[in-house]
């Protein structure tokens, strides 16, 4: 990829919008603002709406590696609702699929940042073979009550906005997915997931872009339903290490902590974070790099990092389903 680092960072807004070039604006769509029924909690069974909104695709051939991103504003719901934001890519014999999800609060909480919230579902894909690649924006819903309730998908877009990511030198895309979820021990209250290994660039790559994007999951202490009225606080920071060939390490950097107060009644946080990192050529310094989110406990209901969702139901009342990982780490090199 040889793109300026202006377009770097663009990336690195896309919380806050999706950016897209001239070349990619046939791969875009923008979503039309719609009312999400979230259905109620059956007294049997399990039952969870899901919404296409929009489709893109691009022609890829086998090996290239793409950045997909999807935006959805979530606002105006009758009633505590789960919002999700998920993305399926699907080609010939294969499929990525991510899932951004948490809950939105019904108007008149006291809590306007969760009454009316937005989620990022942003990650590689690379297909094995050569064709085309579709990938579906889908918002999923339920509600948490016994009671059908509604939510608004106000704004969002769906875009392809890299095309073409470079690899690592061994072919293969800068990501990596937490595959189940894992909790705080309470003899050691911090983890390190979600968390790339060790990888190689070619040499000539200026710096790169690195996204750590959690989905932190809030724990009730007891089966009291007395126990939902808390709050869990834990503190997220990226840190990202580039290593020398003797084994030590080049250089670290982070990005600065961010501490949130999540409640339960939330369940499920979205904690998006990025760091513009520049890499040194100097000292012994070679292209191997690592990268990792540290969570945290800081106080309150204990807490973890959500896994990959499994069986998803393909569409309300499928019986076919499919996973989507949650909590990921991935990185863009830019020259």
């Amino acid at each position: 990829m040889r793109r300026a680092l202006s377009l770097i960072f663009g990336m690195a807004m896309a919380v806050l919008a999706v950016p897209v070039s001239p070349a990619a604006a046939a791969t875009s769509v923008s979503f039309t603002p719609r009312t999400i029924l979230a259905p109620g909690v059956p007294e049997q069974g399990f039952d969870q709406n899901v919404v296409p909104v929009g489709t893109v695709s691009l022609n890829m051939t086998a090996g290239q590696t793409a950045y997909i991103v999807s935006v959805m504003r979530f606002n105006s719901a009758t009633g505590r609702s789960l919002a999700d934001n998920e993305v399926v890519c699907k080609w010939a014999g294969g499929s990525k699929n991510m899932v951004i999800g948490q809950n939105v609060l019904q108007r008149g909480t006291g809590y306007p940042d969760l009454e009316d919230i937005q989620l990022t579902t942003r990650y590689l894909v690379q297909p094995d073979v050569t064709g085309t690649v579709t990938c579906t924006a889908q918002v999923r819903s339920a509600s948490l009550g016994y009671d059908d309730e509604y939510f608004t998908l106000a704004s969002g877009s769906l875009s392809f906005a890299d095309q073409s990511v470079d690899n690592t030198t061994a072919g293969t895309p800068i990501q990596s997915s937490v595959p189940r979820t894992v909790y705080f021990d309470p003899a050691n209250p911090t983890l390190r997931v979600p968390a790339t290994g060790m990888f190689d660039l070619a040499p000539g790559f200026r710096g790169l872009s690195v996204f750590g994007d959690t989905n932190y999951e809030v724990l009730k202490p007891c089966s009291d339903p007395g126990c939902t009225t808390g709050a869990s606080t834990a503190r997220f920071t990226l840190f990202v290490n580039q290593w020398k060939a003797d084994g030590t390490v080049c250089q670290s950097a982070s990005t600065p902590a961010v501490t949130k107060t999540m409640l339960y009644s939330v369940h499920h946080v979205y904690v998006p974070l990025n760091k513009l990192f520049e890499i040194r050529t100097d000292a012994g310094c070679i292209p191997r790099f690592n990268a990792y989110v540290k969570v945290d406990h800081v106080s309150g209901y204990s807490g973890g990092v959500h896994g990959i969702a499994r069986n998803l139901p393909d569409a309300r009342g499928a019986s076919t389903t499919h996973n989507s990982d949650m909590s990921h780490i991935f990185a863009v090199p830019y020259k």
